[in-house]
């Protein structure tokens, strides 16, 4: 006897193997790894990322083996991209409320060059490969250099400047690493955009593009990140000084004030992702020693370590054979020649001058980590129908073989190469 219906589906005698419980146990695995993994993050940089990217590959195989369909992120990318772009925000914010408050000139300025030199020249350089090497139209080439051009704040931060305090680490060059990986993110939209406009054949929107796309979402993101992390920041500390806000539940207060900002600036046509970083700093930045920025952090972060580890679970079980084949043997190429040339000889040129060592340049040339960000633009590019299906098919997968290529090269070597690249200081 079988009990079927809208909201029941139960079968009598002896039933194994139904896919939603065999998900929930692999899930629950995968957590528990993931938990024991972040418990010695500080020394194994990149373990739980690296551990749920294997188990995702595990899922994976073990869907083929069972004959099991697995998501299609190219036919259905919006789970992968809604859960991306929420992994995001909580990174972003706690990346800038992670950062010292009384930043200087000295700092911001290696962190413009980064932005504003190492990016687009990233986003060039990729953009020439994908229609040299990989026969890429100039759209989709430029929408390949835009979403592989962000490093990320989510993998990055295992490196980066830790949590709010720790003035060890509230250096350089793990500062410039940090403001770097917080800002780009959101700073990548504008090339985004400019890639579908150019695959769209709208080139003569060019002008607005350059008005409402760059001049105009850049600066009312900040503006709305700045006010909106500041009058948080003095409404949660008002809040908790009156009891109006229980402790417990306080930790985890800057989770809702992230995805607040961040919708604020998408409702008046703005980045979200930049005013979610800005506002993490203007949240750090009210009353500077106050407790609430490290128990904001903590509980962030911990909110971030899942979503992101949740998003490679998901990331490496729609893995499949002929998705890894959809890049071609230049799609696997550009991997290491972005993470082992581009990145390393822009940033080490580039900065040449400035008051770093060459370990630490080498430093930041070498952690230009690839990871959710790249993920939830992919995601992004797949959903706006722009290109056509085998170029989406190449754009997508050729991200995903980066990202992978990273979370292995950077957390297999982030330890051993941060302490010989810093010592050398």
């Amino acid at each position: 006897m079988s009990l079927t219906g809208p909201a029941l589906a139960v079968d009598t005698g002896f039933t194994f193997g139904e896919p939603f419980a065999l998900a929930l146990v692999g899930f629950a695995f995968a957590l528990w790894a993931g938990i024991a993994a972040l418990s010695h993050q500080s020394e194994r940089a990149f373990s739980a990322s690296i551990i749920c990217l294997l188990l995702g590959l595990v899922a994976a195989a073990t869907l083929a083996l069972l004959g099991a369909k697995p998501l299609d992120p190219v036919a259905e990318p919006s789970l992968l991209e809604h859960l991306s772009e929420v992994a995001l925000i909580i990174a972003v914010f706690t990346t800038g409320l992670s950062l010292e408050a009384n930043l200087r000139w000295r700092t911001w300025r290696k962190v413009a060059v980064l932005l504003a030199i190492v990016m687009p020249l990233t986003i060039a350089a990729v953009a020439l490969f994908g229609m040299m090497a990989m026969g890429l139209s100039l759209g989709a080439s430029i929408l390949l250099g835009a979403l592989l051009a962000p490093t990320d704040p989510v993998l990055a931060g295992d490196v980066g400047v830790g949590s709010p305090g720790e003035e060890a680490l509230q250096r350089e060059p793990r500062l410039s690493l940090s403001a770097e990986a917080g800002l780009n993110d959101g700073l990548a939209a504008p090339f985004l955009l400019l890639g579908i406009l150019v695959a769209g054949n709208e080139t003569g929107a060019i002008g607005r593009w350059l008005v409402a796309d760059v001049l105009y979402a850049v600066g009312v993101a900040i503006v709305v990140g700045a006010v909106g992390g500041y009058l948080a920041a003095a409404g949660s500390v008002r809040l908790r000084d009156r009891r109006f806000l229980d402790e417990r539940l306080g930790l985890y207060a800057a989770v809702p004030i992230a995805l607040g900002v961040y919708g604020l600036a998408e409702l008046v046509a703005s980045y979200g992702l930049v005013a979610a970083f800005v506002g993490g700093l203007a949240f750090r930045r009210y009353d500077f020693g106050h407790e609430i920025n490290r128990r904001a952090y903590d509980g962030a972060e911990v909110v971030e370590k899942f979503t992101e580890l949740t998003v490679i679970l998901l990331l490496g079980s729609i893995v499949t054979l002929s998705g890894l084949s959809a890049p071609g043997l230049a799609g696997w190429l550009l991997a290491p020649l972005l993470l082992l040339l581009i990145r390393p000889v822009l940033v080490g040129v580039l900065l040449v001058r400035s008051d770093l060592s060459r370990g630490e340049r080498a430093f930041l040339g070498w952690f230009g980590v690839r990871g959710v960000a790249a993920v939830y633009y992919a995601c992004v590019v797949v959903a706006s129908g722009v290109l056509r299906p085998g170029e989406e098919r190449t754009v997508f997968w050729t991200a995903v073989v980066c990202v992978a290529i990273s979370i292995f090269l950077h957390g297999t070597t982030a330890t051993a190469v941060s302490r010989r690249l810093l010592s050398q200081a």
